[in-house]
Order: structure tokens, then C-alpha cells, then sequence
């Protein structure tokens, strides 16, 4: 075994990208970490494949023993601070562990939401339809199907002992108010929304509700004129259509109340998919803090879309990033900007 939980948290999950993928069509949404940019960056730290299976760490409130000499990272929501045995360490770079180490992380202070942890050789549960990802609506994958309780022990598997450290110029950054990169419809056609209602959706900020989760964000209720009275036979709200696939990250609209989707969420439903935000930016959707993030909309195409996903991976090949020592880093280097994000 290599961690043994003393305090879970929120919410504390086990995940591996991109998940449980081709399942959508018999009901199951992929699960996998809601920030996917920070869950890969912590496993290449550490020299593991992106995909790893890792913790996702709701709120950030996370402690665990470690129980062999290994490396694990950080990454994610600002203000955490994590500590080694009571000493101050830093996200974004491996650190060295030995056994009866001692990791805690405090509430995020913010901005950002959720933290995530990658362990040398990825955390070893058994794979459950092709992932170790825990999907929490359906209680499938992750450690018994279930989120984290303290004193549950994770093995991993063979570590390399690579460290490595993500320069300040690619460390994404983190936001109170957010933008994201949506790329229109499909019921976003003028037989669904006025121009006006799609001008409100693009221009106005939008709060995150305080009931947001991995299934579903929520944002603030909003009047839509509508191009039409109703969902004709599929139902007597306008936002109704006859029931139809729905996107991971796809931006519902369930009558007055535009939903994002996360990676736990319905695969199919009867509301009009205004937008769909794009993969570049659904890493954004993880560190959306509930009660208290906005977030606006910007509208772009499919070819903007493909070339912000290619620049979003830059940070993920270790060639970019910096080779650290075997020591162990204890200390927490001072903060400086982020450029992107």
C-alpha cells in the first residue's frame, strides 16, 4: 500500500483520464476529473502517463499517510497550503516522499476549486467497464464504487521516480471571473433563440449556483424571450425538445436555468443544448468555485476550438518542463504570474 486517508474531505475521488469512454449510447457519462488540464499535468510530474489514475480533491481539505519511498504532485486550486509533515511544500512539481510521511492540504482559499494529487505509478483500483474512474451518480469505478472515507488504503503501481517541476509561464491561471470558449449549438438556431437571447448568453455574466457538482454546474435563472411559445409535442416550455443525446460539457438550457454538464452527468434529457463549451477550455469547469465564481461565454468556431486544444497539451509534454533533483522539495517557492487561462 502506498496512501492511507486521515481526512477525505468534501469530497475525494479517484479518477483516471479520459475515463469511461464509447459507454454514452447505454447511459453512462465518461467520469474522469472535472479539471482534466490539472489531473494530466500532476501525472506527468510524477512520470506517469496523463491518464493515470489520481485523487480528485474537492474544496482541497485532503491528509494521508504515505507508506513507501515515492513521488507524488500537486496541482490545482490556489490557497491550500499543503504541507509535508507540517512543513510548506509547493503544487505543480514532484515531490519526494518516504514512508510515515505525513500530507495535508486546508481549505482552498481560492480562486480555483479542486486540487488534484497523482501518485508515482497511479493509484491501483481495479478497472471497472474499461476505468478506475468513480462515476458518482452511478456508484461504478473508483475504490468499492464509492468517494474517499477516512482510513481507506490505496495501492499504486511501479513508479519511475521521475520529478518534475511545471514553469511558472505554462501553470494555467486561475479566476473569480472566468471565460469560457463555447462553440454554438445545436438548438441554438433561430428556430430555438432569438438574436437577443443569444447576445444575452455570450455577453452577460453568469454566477455559478452553490449546488454546482461533477454531475451539473448550475447558473443563475435567466429570462429567454424564446423564438417560439412552447416545445410543441415535446412539451410546454420552449426549452423542451424531444429527448436527444447531450455532450459532456454541453451548456443545457432547462427553462430558465443554463446548465453546464460535467463528466458525471445525464447523457440524454429533453432541454435544448444552447452551446457546448470547447475541450480547450472544459478544464476551466473543475476550478469554478460554487456560490461565488462568474463566468462569461465567448463564442468561437470549430477551427479556433482544434487550435486552442493543441495549445492547451503544450504543458503536458515533459520536454517543456523542468527536470528536478532527487532531493525532496519541502519549501514552497514564492508565487509568481500565470500567463494563460
Amino acid at each position: 500500500m502506498t496512501l492511507e486517508i486521515l481526512d477525505a474531505g468534501v469530497q475525494t475521488t479517484v479518477q483516471d483520464y479520459p475515463g469511461r469512454v464509447g459507454l454514452q449510447a447505454k447511459g453512462v457519462f465518461p467520469a474522469g476529473p472535472v479539471d482534466n488540464l490539472a489531473f494530466r499535468i500532476a501525472n506527468v510530474l510524477v512520470g506517469n502517463e496523463p491518464g493515470a489514475a489520481g485523487l480528485e480533491i474537492a474544496t482541497g481539505r485532503f491528509g494521508a499517510r504515505v507508506h513507501r519511498h515515492t513521488v507524488l504532485a500537486l496541482t490545482g486550486a490556489d490557497g491550500t497550503n499543503p504541507q509535508l509533515n507540517g512543513a510548506p511544500v509547493p503544487l505543480w512539481e514532484g515531490i519526494e516522499v518516504r514512508p510515515g510521511d505525513v500530507l495535508t492540504c486546508g481549505t482552498a482559499k481560492g480562486p480555483g476549486f479542486r486540487l488534484y494529487l497523482a501518485v508515482a505509478g497511479g493509484i491501483d483500483v481495479p478497472e471497472v467497464l474499461g476505468s478506475r474512474a468513480l462515476h458518482t451518480a452511478g456508484g461504478i469505478g473508483g475504490l468499492e464504487g464509492r468517494a474517499l472515507i477516512r482510513g481507506d488504503v490505496l495501492p499504486t503501481g511501479p513508479a519511475t521516480g521521475t520529478r518534475l517541476r511545471l514553469p511558472q509561464a505554462l501553470r494555467p491561471a486561475y479566476h473569480r471571473h472566468w471565460e469560457l470558449e463555447v462553440v454554438r449549438g445545436p438548438h441554438a438556431s433561430s428556430e430555438f433563440l432569438t438574436e437577443g437571447d443569444w447576445r444575452d448568453f455570450v455577453s452577460l455574466p453568469w454566477r455559478v449556483n452553490l449546488n454546482s457538482d461533477r454531475l451539473a454546474v448550475l447558473l443563475n435563472p435567466h429570462r429567454f424571450t424564446w423564438a417560439r411559445t412552447d416545445g410543441g409535442v415535446a412539451g410546454d416550455h420552449p426549452s423542451n425538445v424531444l429527448d436527444g443525446s447531450f455532450p459532456v460539457g454541453g451548456v443545457i438550457v432547462n427553462g430558465d436555468v443554463p446548465t453546464i454538464l460535467g463528466p458525471d452527468g445525464a447523457t440524454s434529457g429533453g432541454f435544448t443544448v444552447i452551446a457546448t463549451i470547447a475541450r480547450a477550455s472544459l478544464w476551466k469547469v473543475g476550478q469554478l468555485r460554487p456560490g461565488q465564481d462568474t463566468v462569461r461565454f465567448r463564442e468561437i468556431g470549430v477551427p479556433e476550438a482544434h487550435e486552442l486544444a493543441q495549445h492547451v497539451e503544450f504543458a503536458l509534454d515533459s520536454r517543456h518542463l523542468e527536470r528536478l533533483s532527487s532531493a525532496p522539495a519541502r519549501l514552497s517557492a514564492p508565487p509568481a504570474p500565470r500567463a494563460w487561462g
